[in-house]
């Protein structure tokens, strides 16, 4: 979906989709879907078809047992289910120009597997208060854009645009190339984040709730930084360490 402009919807939860037809006439008219479920081993056209519509709006595709669909409905779901999304997603690459276009210093949120939905949410609102131009999140092994999610967020992810990416390393990249500078928070990172300049084109990149960021993404940081701590305690929840981290490239923009 070659998103410009946002589409907001209420925060209600994600509604269900079953079925060859509803889920076609979904994808063409390019309503926003969350994930599509297919049955492993279908091979009609019309199952091919849809996967190939997937692949080109860049929607998630999860190939799964019949058992897994059986316990999302029981009705003739013909192999395949979706779950429509709340929000509309933008492409990056459409987005990423129309930023420097209207003369702003893009500041970009890249979520490298957040999974818990109360997180997202949370950074999220974080992210809109903070001025973030957009966020950034894995099409696999990310939390659902769902109604818990924007009630976390307080509503913010229905007022900032969400990206979705196959590939963040290939993403990484792409910001990299177009003059943006990536910036990793991590317990590893080798610099205080307070003593570093954000007034140039941003990245930050947040990794996952128990692993941190990949190792691909992390050798691609241009600054790695760490957020410094007297505790006993080992490490930050991701959403408060976004919080910290976007408050002070925020406010050196300021």
């Amino acid at each position: 979906m070659n998103k410009t402009k946002e589409t907001k919807k209420s925060g209600s939860d994600n509604s269900l989709i079953f079925g060859i037809r509803p889920i076609m006439e979904a994808l063409e008219s390019g309503a926003p879907l969350e994930r599509v479920f297919m049955v492993k081993g279908s091979a009609s056209d019309v199952h091919r078809n849809i996967a190939k519509l997937t692949r080109v709006q860049g929607i998630p595709l999860k190939l799964v047992p019949p058992e897994k669909l059986q316990r999302l409905t029981r009705k003739n779901h013909q192999g395949v289910i979706a779950f429509t999304s709340p929000v509309a997603f933008y492409h990056l690459e459409n987005l990423l120009p129309q930023i420097f276009e209207n003369g702003e210093s893009p500041l970009i949120l890249l979520l490298d597997g957040v999974t818990d939905v109360r997180n997202l949410g949370a950074i999220a609102r974080s992210a809109e208060c903070f001025g973030v131009h957009a966020i950034v999140v894995p099409m696999q092994h990310s939390a659902p854009i769902n109604g818990e999610a924007i009630k976390s967020s307080a509503g913010a992810l229905l007022n900032i645009p969400i990206c979705r990416t196959n590939d963040v390393v290939r993403t990484a990249k792409y910001l990299n190339e177009s003059g943006v500078e990536i910036v990793g928070c991590s317990e590893k990172g080798d610099t205080d984040f307070r003593r570093l300049k954000y007034e140039n084109p941003a990245c930050l990149v947040m990794g996952a709730e128990d692993i941190g960021i990949s190792e691909d993404l992390w050798a691609l940081c241009d600054k790695r930084v760490a957020i410094p701590m007297k505790g006993k305690t080992a490490s930050l929840n991701v959403s408060v360490a976004a919080g910290i981290l976007l408050a002070e490239m925020a406010g050196q923009r300021l």
